[in-house]
């Protein structure tokens, strides 16, 4: 009998051993939820409004018990919620994406409107690739193009249409319209410490901290400088689409019509994480010329819809 419970004991014990990793955490796991959540203590934009013990009890409730880094996601996807931010996410190391809490803003389709001779249109849409790459080139050269055509000596102003563009790569689009923005600094990157990095155009090309962005110029010089500009938004300008819309606020001469941004007017840094993954993180607000910082809508100046959007622009403009 004594021997039958030894045995019976050991094979418990092996049964429990077995059986252990499935109720605890695996070493690697937990490392990885620390590596992480300690990226975002040390990163996010909302870092001085966070209670790191209790977002860190959070993750790590919200993740189980993962035995691998695969099964840390849940944590990580709560994580981005607890942030705040709406723009923040995750890239695994084959290249997939999650995010937490993003902003889904959709607004109304519209078509190229028809202006008066007098006054110049530029749609400045949306730019995703990389600064020196071929589109990036073509992109800023078929904007250059627009502008000098339509330029002339007795243009009354501009309309800007930043309608239905979701953002990418800010570069491009600012030298695009550069030459009708005018020179000089036109927004600010404000970080959590209170420290800035401005952004702009001059010379040509766009800058950030002051230094230059070469492989995009647009060295065209309107015949009217410092004209009246009409900004036009409408819920889907979000992220480097608030920027533009950002830039022009302050800028003498200038209105915006239109509808309230979609509210992501910050700015993402990538962070290489140990797997080769990428958590992109908020890290910024966006300020204007003067230092009003934003991270969420960029309200217009006129509210209107889209249906008299035009005709407002054109009647301020002209009057």
């Amino acid at each position: 009998m004594k021997r039958l419970y030894i045995i019976g004991l050991f094979i418990f014990l092996f049964l429990l051993s077995c059986n252990k990793d499935e109720h605890f955490i695996s070493p690697i796991a937990e490392a990885y939820l620390n590596e992480v959540v300690d990226v975002m203590e040390a990163n996010s934009v909302n870092k001085n409004s966070i209670n790191w013990a209790d977002f860190r009890k959070e993750v790590f409730d919200n993740a189980g018990v993962p035995q691998n880094i695969e099964q840390t996601y849940q944590g990580i996807r709560w994580g981005l919620v607890m942030l705040g931010d709406h723009h923040s996410f995750f890239i695994k190391p084959d290249g997939s994406v999650f995010f937490g809490d993003p902003l889904e803003c959709t607004a109304d389709n519209f078509s190229t409107p028809i202006v008066p001779s007098t006054i110049g249109y530029i749609r400045i849409n949306w730019f995703s690739g990389t600064n020196g790459s071929d589109e990036a080139l073509a992109y800023v050269q078929d904007k250059k193009d627009q502008i000098s055509t339509s330029d002339q000596a007795d243009l009354l102003g501009w309309i800007v249409d930043l309608r239905g563009n979701l953002g990418g790569n800010l570069w491009p689009m600012m030298a695009a319209v550069g030459p009708i923005l005018g020179e000089g600094v036109a927004g600010y990157y404000v970080y959590p410490d209170n420290s800035q990095v401005d952004w702009g155009f001059s010379d040509g090309s766009p800058f950030l901290n002051g230094n230059p962005i070469n492989q995009l110029v647009n060295d065209y010089q309107l015949l009217n400088q410092n004209p009246k500009v009409a900004v036009l938004l409408d819920t889907e300008v979000s992220k480097s689409g608030e920027a533009l819309a950002i830039s022009f606020i302050g800028r003498e001469n200038t209105q915006s019509f239109g509808s309230s941004s979609c509210g992501v007017s910050n700015a993402n840094v990538g962070f290489v994480l140990s797997d080769n993954a990428t958590l992109v993180l908020t890290v910024s607000n966006m300020a204007d010329r003067n230092m009003n910082t934003f991270g969420g809508p960029v309200d217009p100046d006129v509210v209107v819809d889209n249906e008299n959007i035009i005709q407002s622009a054109i009647d301020w403009i002209e009057n």
